[in-house]
């Protein structure tokens, strides 16, 4: 026996204490009487029960010795080693997307927990708990820890997950708990089968459920005014006639029905026409529930409405310019003439995602977007460069652009399908660069068309000439160069819009963005960090995530849907094994009993005696 806290045996000072007021202590009182006999009856009574009295006493004071030395003992805690007796044990659960399937009132997770609970349960006194959870990620919850109560609460607060980092890094954890004790028992509870487990004890919580699934879904346009939209589904446990509904723009009501008969295991296509090509989201789902409700819809929505902008374009000759934002590029244009855009309020003036002054200088550079300058002949704060002169060409034909790039990746993709021949100018403006742009056209080292960011952080576009002086517009680099500077200045912020979970959602920063809000389908909120030209963040649920970029002012919300993976939606028997390796060994652990609870009861049969004892000396011996 040895004691977790021996500082509890101070306790058993107070032995010698009781003896020293027992001896101490005065066991007579004179009293006056009124008579000798009284004194006389009262002589012959004490003497009568004097010898009880005494042994009362003593009696009491043994059993409050005995009292002092149990309650000391037990704060002592006191624990008995039963040797070869207890066992390590080490739990991998399996957390990931299938194990939300319900089974009953439970889903698969929780009978998974209820698993080990029993293991944990029946476990000798002394026997240390190692789980190692596989979900979002693969980590150690707690490892060789003996508190039974403290196993089972950490166990209970583990929540499910849509993803699987799977089994493998858990085994190579188990792995080297059982090298360092080749006694150990490792359990993989899980509802996915494996082939083999040498020196693992799997536990398949799963039985057979019915589950439905909705695939991905696409779309295309189908004649003039006609949305072709398509789906499969599939039924991985039973041929099963499924009702699959189609919805638009997130109605509650069904566009569209149809029934279909599914096969096992074999994805069946479904279509579904519409008229509407405006659409902001599509939406398909199977009708009948199962044990596992994330899977049964899919939900697309459409990213060239969401990544539309708005531009505002000031000039006096907007043709060339209107005509090539209009055909490459996805903005809501207004346009305004220098004297329109004067007579604007100063309020009127912002809210716009792009910015383009044709031979026309702001009053002030706008804060809250991208900016284009074209033939701008004179300086302006914060543009990060500045005017200088107008150059005039001598010869009559003019000259020709160069073509340049510096191999950076931003140079690439702006020079990206450019042709670079034969574009000739008669007059440029040399402006010179405060701050490192990206040059794309230049002339005898000075640039033509350059970008970079201003001081506000937003994405500009320079062309030191008037298009109407040059030939570019006929071009097809023209064409090409302006797509390249739109995609530059006014990047596709979600280029996907259909994922599983698991995957890296892409997001692109605009010019002007000042932070981006992910809300996930639970309601968890994050921010993504927007230094980059672009960022990324792991889907780790199933559903719908709403993005929301604040450029400038203005927030600009985005969607996604997240699916759950194919791996997840049908656990079955798999050839894979999990094995440990090694030589197994038979031999156990100390175990311990700790148990407090006679310990107790001692203590109260010994303060029962004692109030015995004392009741019976003060109220029977009179």
């Amino acid at each position: 026996m040895r004691f977790l806290y021996p500082l509890g045996l101070i306790g058993l000072v107070g032995i010698p204490i009781l003896i020293i007021i027992y001896i101490i202590k005065n066991k007579y009182t004179e009293q006056t009487v009124s008579s000798t006999y009284l004194w006389e009856l009262s002589e012959r009574f004490l003497k009568r029960k004097k010898p009880i009295s005494r042994l009362a006493g003593l009696i009491s004071l043994l059993l409050q010795v005995f009292a002092v030395a149990f309650l000391s003992v037990a704060l002592a805690r006191p624990v008995f080693i039963l040797p070869n007796s207890a066992n390590d044990y080490c739990f991998v659960l399996d957390g990931s997307g299938s194990m939300n399937m319900m089974q009953g009132e439970n889903t698969r997770l929780e009978l998974a927990k209820s698993e080990i609970e029993k293991v944990i349960d029946d476990a000798k006194d002394g026997s240390t708990y190692t789980l190692v959870y596989v979900g979002e990620t693969t980590g150690v919850v707690y490892e060789k820890l003996e508190d039974k109560k403290r196993a089972l609460t950490l166990l209970s607060e583990i929540q499910p997950t849509y993803l699987s980092d799977g089994v493998e890094n858990a085994i190579v954890i188990a792995q080297e708990y059982f090298n360092e004790n080749p006694a150990q028992l490792t359990y993989l509870v899980t509802d996915k089968a494996y082939e083999g487990c040498q020196y693992i004890e799997l536990v398949n919580v799963a039985t057979a459920q019915e589950n439905y699934a909705v695939s991905s879904i696409t779309y295309e346009q189908n004649g003039d005014n006609l949305l072709s939209v398509r789906t499969e589904v599939v039924s991985y446990e039973s041929d099963k006639n499924l009702t699959v509904a189609f919805y638009l723009n997130g109605s509650e009501t069904p566009t569209a029905t149809k029934t279909v008969q599914a096969k096992k295991l074999i994805f069946t296509p479904v279509a579904f026409d519409c008229e509407d090509l405006d659409f902001d989201s599509l939406c398909v789902r199977v009708q009948e529930t199962d044990a596992l409700p994330v899977d049964n819809e899919t939900v697309l929505f459409n990213a060239e409405k969401e990544n539309e902008y708005t531009a505002l374009l000031v000039s006096d000759r907007p043709f060339f310019i209107q005509k090539i934002i209009e055909t490459v590029g996805k903005a809501e244009m207004t346009v305004k003439t220098a004297e329109e855009y004067t007579a604007l309020k100063e309020e009127e003036k912002v809210g716009y995602d792009l910015y383009i002054f044709d031979s026309v200088k702001p009053s002030v550079l706008p804060d809250d977007g991208a900016v284009w300058f074209f033939n701008l002949s004179e300086s302006l704060d914060k543009t990060g460069f500045s005017y200088q002169n107008t150059v005039e060409i001598e010869s009559k034909s003019g000259a020709e652009m160069e073509l340049v790039s510096d191999g950076s990746t931003t140079a690439m993709a702006l020079t990206k399908d450019l042709d670079g021949k034969t574009i000739s100018f008669s007059r440029y403006i040399k402006y010179g660069r405060m701050r490192n742009f990206t040059t794309i056209f230049e002339y005898e080292g000075n640039p033509l068309v350059f970008s970079g960011t201003n001081d506000y952080g937003n994405r500009e576009v320079v062309f030191a000439f008037d298009l109407h002086d040059t030939n570019l517009p006929l071009k097809m680099d023209y064409i090409v160069l302006c797509r390249n500077l739109l995609n530059y200045s006014f990047p596709t912020v979600v280029e996907r819009v259909s994922y599983e979970s698991g995957e890296n959602a892409k997001i692109n920063i605009v010019s002007g963005c000042k932070n981006i809000r992910i809300e996930s389908p639970s309601g968890k909120v994050s921010y993504l960090d927007t230094n980059d030209e672009s960022t990324s963040f792991l889907l780790s649920e199933v559903g719908t995530y709403r993005i929301v970029m604040t450029v400038g002012e203005t927030p600009r919300v985005f969607h996604l849907y997240s699916s759950l993976g194919e791996g997840e939606r049908n656990p079955t028997a798999t050839s894979e094994t999990v094995n440990l390796q090694g030589q197994a060994s038979s031999e156990k652990r100390d175990g311990k009993y700790q148990e407090l609870i006679i310990y107790f009861i001692c203590l109260s049969l010994l303060f029962l005696a004692d109030w015995g004892v004392y009741c019976y000396d003060k109220y029977q011996l009179r």
